[in-house]
């Protein structure tokens, strides 16, 4: 960004920031607490990636120097650059069962108040069979969400930059409706020579202020942290993602599979060897971990690939004659200078690998 972009009264854009943690960490103690990792929440649109090269890094956002990407600015407000002026995105995924999720997103330089970024999301989860207390078929209703989005980036110096998205969202299930809104506040630094980019971002900070009977669901709140980084000369860049940083375990005690062995003849737990605490903390550490690597062919062709532990933990298969696939994704992406088109496809688990594709360009 230019520095006619740049903020000119450095301590005005300071309070901004400072305003900004402020919400997200005052916010943050009733999220955090309220969210279930791997459970259910509302919003859960929200989580899905965006685009078909966040989904083949196995990202949850991009923080990464690439001022023509929309697909960066979708999820990380503080990176939307003016390149993305009257540029257009669109994203679609198809789901399980029939369940479909698209989205556009388009870029508009305001030249005094910066770049704003507006979108919209939509997932459609199909048609269903209704029927009454009585077993009776009563006809077909359908299910789906649907969530706008505003964002905004500036640009504090040539280093620093913050951002912020704002999204309401609108849940309908036949004739039951909820209605909420989630706010994401981020901050990036992007080196001089533009081969390190860093971002600390919260996410989904927000309430439900309409609910379907009456029960207020839980916000799936995320503090994440982000970067990428590229060797002078090299062909590829690297990625590298921290999510849900205030929760510290990320696991789950499966009733069928209790951590804790009982000895059948003593009734006593059975000690665990020394070396169990260990594993533990590196376990809990690689289920915050998310890993990306793209290949960059002549600036024209991409292949991506990425890697997500905690999936793979949570989503393999018992049965041992099947390679754990899941938490696996890849991709590939080709550049031009009239248009970019992505593909990616993410291994949820050995049965459901969705296709992701993304098609820009100028308007």
């Amino acid at each position: 960004m230019t520095h006619n972009h740049y903020c000119s009264r450095p301590k005005t854009a300071a309070r901004i920031v400072f305003l900004f943690l402020l919400f997200a960490f005052h916010c943050l103690p009733f999220t955090a607490l309220k969210a279930q990792v791997a459970g259910m929440n509302t919003l859960s649109l929200l989580q899905m990636p965006s685009s078909a090269r966040t989904a083949a890094l196995g990202v949850d956002f991009l923080s990464v120097y690439s001022p023509r990407d929309i697909s960066v600015g979708i999820n990380n407000a503080s990176l939307i650059g003016e390149g993305l002026h009257r540029r257009l995105q669109l994203d679609y995924v198809g789901l399980f069962s029939g369940s479909k999720y698209c989205s556009a997103a388009y870029g508009l330089d305001t030249r005094r108040f910066g770049v704003f970024l507006l979108g919209l999301h939509y997932y459609g989860y199909g048609s269903f069979e209704q029927y009454d207390e009585m077993d009776v078929r009563q006809g077909h209703f359908s299910a789906s969400d649907m969530a706008l989005m505003v964002g905004w980036g500036m640009h504090i110096d040539s280093n620093f930059s913050i951002g912020a998205s704002l999204k309401p969202v609108l849940s309908q299930y036949d004739a039951y409706r909820a209605f909420a809104f989630s706010l994401d506040v981020s901050g990036s630094y992007v080196s001089d020579n533009k081969r390190f980019a860093a971002t600390v971002q919260a996410r989904r900070v927000g309430a439900q202020l309409a609910t379907f009977d009456g029960t207020v669901e839980a916000i799936p709140f995320n503090l994440a942290a982000s970067c990428s980084f590229k060797a002078e000369n090299a062909p590829f860049r690297l990625f590298f993602e921290m999510d849900h940083l205030t929760r510290w375990d990320l696991g789950y005690n499966d009733p069928l599979r209790p951590e804790t062995h009982m000895d059948p003849y003593t009734g006593l737990p059975i000690a665990k060897p020394w070396y169990d605490k260990a594993t533990k903390v590196l376990e809990n550490v690689a289920r915050h971990a998310s890993l990306g690597l793209e290949i960059d062919i002549k600036k024209v062709f991409f292949i991506r690939l990425g890697y997500r532990f905690r999936q793979t933990l949570e989503m393999g298969a018992d049965d041992r004659t099947n390679i754990n696939i899941s938490g696996f994704s890849y991709g590939f992406g080709l550049q031009t200078k009239r248009f970019e088109f992505s593909f990616a496809r993410r291994n949820y688990h050995l049965g459901q690998a969705p296709n992701f594709v993304s098609l820009a360009f100028k308007i």
